[in-house]
């Protein structure tokens, strides 16, 4: 009685399986392909579409469109999370340290073999990369109570790698200085 209450079981299990696999592949919205899409049919049978340049209810779809550009901040006394507009042209400290489109500070964290080493990286420099790795180092240091770090310097790709999570260190450095 219980083998055959089994093998009951499993063909109706069987049966379950089947039929849903049947309907989920019967069901042409979750599996398209080009087979069960219609057939193109002649342009007669397609409504008439009339191509406006600008139509008044354009100014609708345009508020809705993103931006081509990011915008510039507006100007303020103190910002509420902490970020400044970038002051600093680097002509008095012989280093440039370009900020990204989005008007942030270029001091990023690589994680590599398993997030065990962690490496932070500073890009978009321009002009004296080394006296800028000297500050930056200097900066680190100070923050690891005298220890030293390990840095990597890229003249060729404007970047500074820094052995080490020190991206909020660095970032406010940078801040302080104006980049």
């Amino acid at each position: 009685m219980a083998a055959s209450g089994k093998a009951l079981l499993g063909s109706s299990l069987c049966q379950k399986l089947t039929q849903f696999t049947r309907n989920l592949y019967s069901q042409p919205a979750l599996l398209s392909s080009f087979r069960s899409s219609r057939q193109v049919q002649e342009l007669e049978k397609y409504p008439e579409v009339e191509v406006v340049a600008n139509p008044p209810e354009w100014r609708f779809v345009e508020r809705l469109l993103p931006p081509e550009t990011v915008p510039q901040p507006v100007a303020q006394k103190d910002y509420p999370s902490g970020w400044r507009p970038q002051t600093e042209d680097g002509s008095k400290a012989g280093y440039y340290v370009a900020r990204t489109k989005n008007h942030m500070v270029p001091v990023y964290l690589q994680t590599r073999f398993r997030g065990q080493r962690r490496i932070t990286v500073v890009r978009r420099v321009q002009g004296d990369i080394w006296a800028l790795e000297k500050d930056l180092r200097s900066a680190v240091e100070k923050s690891r109570n005298g220890k030293l770090c390990a840095t990597r310097v890229n003249e060729l790709s404007g970047q500074i790698h820094i052995h080490g999570d020190h991206v909020d260190v660095l970032r406010d450095y940078l801040k302080e200085r104006g980049f």
